[in-house]
Formats: structure tokens, sequence, C-alpha cells
């Protein structure tokens, strides 16, 4: 996939970074048009709204469907940006395309569905020039993201990027996805050439993480962003929480600090700093391993004492008295406590696992 090309409506090579901006749905007509004209004084070049819109369960708001394809269709006529949509199937597609709309996306959940995009790569194939963004599946899987990316490129289709929403992981999170920021990093690295555009209004979950999260994701080298805005957010019938106004929008638009060749280079003076302190890093995660390993021993001299006393592996009350005290002293160290209880559980769990194979080999003994 060396022959990617850049991003374009009509013709016309869209500017990076891609700056894409609008609603998590069509809901009206009067409400899609405000929140256009708004976000077109602000400079937007692709407006996205939902029009079909799956949602976990049944009985919330699902889109509007197609016929608020034509509220789109006046966007365009109206600010002159291009329009963006979600489809999940061959039919959203062709309907799309049909009403004039000039980038699809493919959702989380279709992504993860390769029936679902080899359907929509098909239709596609009669339309090889449809600029077309695929979101990263719903769980953690590389796999499931470049193969959806693979059949729309199988399909004739050189106009490709991908979305960086984030990934569902269970339990509390500081983030409605988490970024695992290393999984998109693996993307660019097999794909150099693809567009990666970050969604920090699904990653963040929260209006106040969206800034944040988009300045890191351009210092990181993504090629764009895509946000959701409303002209009312606070009565959206999705996602209200993560939706920001117009004016708020364009207030982080404006924050957004874009390094230049010339402003890396002037960097570069600053390297040795870094690479000095990037050596204490190293130093410090190898202590990290060497620490890991021996408390990993500690474990499995554990499972021995158990497996000889006919103890059980997991005793609840010693691991709730442990993540409860851990916590409290890495909150008073200044560390998240949403971190620190991720990486308790990881650590349990192998420990746990550390202990069980010591259990089994001494039954096998």
């Amino acid at each position: 996939m060396n022959d990617i090309l850049p991003l374009a409506v009509d013709g016309r090579v869209l500017p990076r970074p891609y700056i894409i901006a609008g609603p998590c749905s069509a809901e009206s007509r009067c409400q899609t048009l405000d929140t256009a004209r708004q976000l077109a004084e602000a400079g937007v070049e692709v407006y996205r709204a939902g029009v079909w819109k799956p949602r976990t369960k049944p009985g919330g708001f699902e889109g509007m469907g197609a016929p608020a394809l034509e509220w789109l269709r006046e966007v365009k006529e109206i600010t002159g940006m291009a329009t963006a949509v979600e489809v999940a199937t061959a039919e959203h597609a062709l309907e799309a395309l049909q009403a004039g709309v000039d980038i699809l996306w493919i959702g989380a959940r279709t992504t993860g569905n390769p029936f679902a995009v080899q359907e929509i790569a098909d239709l596609l194939a009669q339309y090889p020039d449809t600029p077309v963004l695929v979101k990263n599946p719903m769980h953690p899987d590389i796999e499931l993201w470049v193969g959806a990316l693979q059949r729309l490129y199988n399909a004739g289709l050189r106009r490709l990027g991908a979305i960086h929403r984030g990934f569902a992981l269970y339990g509390a999170q500081l983030y409605r996805n988490h970024p695992l920021w290393r999984i998109p990093l693996e993307l660019r690295r097999r794909l150099p050439n693809l567009p990666i555009i970050c969604d920090p209004s699904h990653i963040g979950g929260a209006r106040d993480l969206i800034a944040p999260l988009a300045q890191q994701a351009l210092d990181m080298g993504f090629d764009g962003l895509i946000i959701e805005s409303h002209c009312s957010p606070d009565c959206a019938l999705s996602d209200a929480a993560q939706q920001l106004t117009p004016a708020d929008f364009a207030i982080v638009k404006a924050s957004l600090q874009l390094r230049t060749p010339q402003e890396n280079a002037e960097l570069k003076g600053d390297m040795e700093d870094l690479d000095h302190l990037r050596s204490q890093i190293d130093y410090l995660d190898r202590e990290l391993l060497d620490i890991l390993n021996r408390r990993m021993q500690v474990c499995r001299e554990i499972g021995e004492y158990k497996s000889r006393h006919g103890m059980p592996v997991v005793q609840a009350s010693r691991y709730d008295d442990i993540m409860r005290r851990r916590v409290s002293e890495a909150e008073e160290l200044g560390m998240s406590p949403d971190f620190m209880r991720t990486m308790l559980a990881a650590i349990h769990e192998e420990s746990v696992a550390q202990q069980l194979r010591v259990m089994r080999s001494d039954k096998k003994g």
C-alpha cells in the first residue's frame, strides 16, 4: 500500500492538518445548518455528521437516516464545506454517494466485521476515487484495522485514511476509549503513507479532554483531527458530553500548535538534553523489570506455600486491601489512581498465573 493518494474533494487536495468537525448526529435541518454555518466561519474544511447511528442497545437515537443526507447537500451548497458521513453497510455508502457526500468513514463497530467491510469495498469499487477513512475497531486489534484498509485497497481505492478513536477496555478509565497510542504508531510504521487522523472526542468522552488530546496527537505526528461540535451540545441526542460548541471548537482550533520543519530543526539543539532524560528512563525501566522479576519470584514461593497447605490462590480480601492502600499511596505521590488500579490489576493477574503454574507443577510431581 505504497501508492496511497492524499485526501481530495472535487479534484482539490485537502490541506493538512485535516480538520473535520460537526455534530455527532444530524438531528434536524435547523441544527445541521446552524452548526455548519458557525463551523465554516471557524475555518473548517470538512463537515461531519452522523446520519445512521449504530447504538449499543436498542431504543436509543439511531439517526435520522437518508432524509438527513439532503441537509448535508444544503451544507455544501451554502458553506462550501465538504461533507463526511459514517456508513455501516453498502446500502448506506450508495445512498451517501448518490446524495453528493464527499467523504465516507467506516465506524469502529463495522471495522470489526470483515463481511460488512468487504460488502462496502465491493460497492466502492465502482467509485474508486472516493476518500474513505477507517476507524480502529472497538478493541485493540491492529490486524482487523489493517485488514479493513486492505479490503478497500484491494477494491481499487487509493484515497484512504485511518481514524484513531481509542479502544474500549473493561473497567473504569479516565478516557471513554483508551488511546493506546502504540497501536496507531504501529499502524504508521506498517503503512507510512497512510494519513492517520485522531478523534479526541471519542477518546476523551468529555469536552475538557479534547484540547489536550488533540495537541498530543498533533505533537505525535498525526495528520489531522476529527472533532464533534454541536450548536447546542447539552441538548444533543447522542454523545452530548463530548461535543463542543462551535465557539469552543474555534478556541481549541486556535490554540493548537503546529511545528514546522524549521521549528523541529531549532529543537535539535535541545536533543542532547532529551537524550539524557531518555537514558534515565531506560535505566529506570530496567530497574522496574528487575523489581517485577523479584516480585514474581516471591509470588512463586507463595504458590509453593499455598500448594503445600491446600490454600486457594485468590484471596479477595487481601487483593482489595492491597488495591486500596497502594492507590492511596500513589495519590499521595501525585500519581493517577486510574493508572495505579490498571497497573496493579495487571500485576495481580500475572502473580496469580505464576502461582497457578507452581501449584500445577506440584500436583504433577
